[in-house]
């Protein structure tokens, strides 16, 4: 007979099982909270200036035990009365006890919810915050296919490292033998009842890709317009080196001159000059034409500005643009515009028709999200 491996009493496992619940539901509220408060983490200065390598905390409700409430209010409530209602009859109202707090409505007479901060680390937001997102218009460059290996789960067998071990399975495993026996739940593992996953090791074919982030420097870009910009990038750098292994990334920084830049002093570098941003277009244009020939690179240019700049220099602008879609997948520009102002750039853009040309004005913080999506999204989940 063989001896049994281990021995879980149906007491020990319905606590085993609340416990894993409970812990469900934790996680679950974790995502709600991430995702109901993205807007806000995606902006957050401390989070950016870490350069990344911290945990973030987020405000989630207290989990309350499922329990019954008797006597709520002493009303009636279901399965009490004298069963003569009829279709249509109002039989109760949810109450609307006096919050406090909201205007002139007063201190208030009820009971808030217990809210309390918890630690998150930055995988598990960007779980969150990259889950529908994607290069858009990605192509396979024949010249320069590229593979990666990726981990396939294939198999179920009754062999392997209790690393691996199927607990689901292996439950199933278990109550079958014991629905055989006239045994009824779940309990006395044995290693007839131990099933393990396999795997093996799946190459896919990957296009290379490069990222061009140019970003204005000169000194009509303030505090607040650096910062926007230097948010969108930082998400952006995290979210390509997170879902692609082959994506390079170069970096401009311009004025009324453009020159390439360390990754280090693009997220450094002061501002000051005036603006010329035909200058960066021209730069990004010598890059493909030297280093990434687009047979090779699925090219992605992204221009951040605060749209103040030489208006004699808009149409350049446009003319360039329009050269750079003849070699990129698409061409972003983001705007950060505080006050809502007219500006010379994007007065010019807006003329723009080009199918691979899209933009995004950012007038708040809370918008840096909006620009990430607008440029990132999937086609499928733009609207939602």
């Amino acid at each position: 007979m063989t001896e049994p491996l281990f021995i879980v009493s149906r007491e020990d496992w319905s606590l085993h099982r609340k416990g894993y619940e409970d812990q469900s539901r934790h996680q679950q509220r974790v995502k709600e909270a991430l995702r109901k408060n993205l807007s806000d983490i995606v902006s957050d200065e401390s989070i950016i200036l870490s350069d990344g390598r911290k945990q973030v905390r987020v405000p989630i409700r207290s989990l309350d035990e499922f329990r019954f409430r008797f006597n709520f209010n002493k009303n009636k409530h279901v399965g009490q009365g004298d069963g003569d209602s009829q279709v249509g009859d109002v039989i109760g109202r949810d109450p609307q006890p006096n919050q406090g707090g909201r205007g002139d409505s007063g201190a208030g007479d009820s009971p808030g919810e217990d809210v309390y901060e918890t630690d998150v680390d930055m995988q598990e937001l960007e779980n969150v915050l990259f889950e529908d997102w994607e290069l858009p218009d990605l192509k396979r460059k024949e010249n320069k296919l590229v593979k990666t290996d990726y981990t396939r789960f294939t198999d179920v067998r009754k062999k392997g490292m209790m690393a691996n071990i199927d607990r689901k399975r292996t439950l199933l495993e278990n109550l079958r033998r014991n629905a055989m026996r006239g045994v009824h739940g779940f309990g006395g593992i044995t290693p007839d009842d131990l099933r393990f996953k396999t795997w093996e090791t799946v190459e896919r074919p990957e296009s290379n890709a490069l990222i061009i982030a140019m970003m204005d420097t000169s000194g009509s870009m303030g505090s607040f317009e650096k910062y926007c910009a230097r948010s969108f990038f930082f998400w952006m750098t995290r979210f390509l080196r997170r879902k692609y292994e082959h994506v390079e990334i170069v970096f401009i920084a311009h004025h009324t001159e453009a020159r390439e830049v360390t990754e280090e002093e693009f997220f450094t570098k002061g501002e000051s000059g005036g603006t010329i941003c035909s200058s960066a277009y021209l730069k990004a244009i010598e890059l493909i034409d030297t280093r990434y020939p687009p047979s090779q690179y699925n090219i992605y240019p992204f221009h951040f500005s605060d749209g103040d700049n030489l208006t004699s220099d808009n149409d350049r602008c446009i003319k360039l643009i329009r050269e750079l879609l003849q070699r990129a997948n698409m061409f972003g520009y983001g705007e950060v515009n505080q006050y809502n102002r007219s500006s010379t750039l994007m007065s010019a853009y807006r003329s723009l028709n080009e199918p691979g040309f899209m933009y995004s004005i950012i007038k708040e913080k809370g918008e840096v999200l909006k620009a990430l999506r607008t440029f990132f999204a999937k086609k499928d989940s733009v609207g939602g």
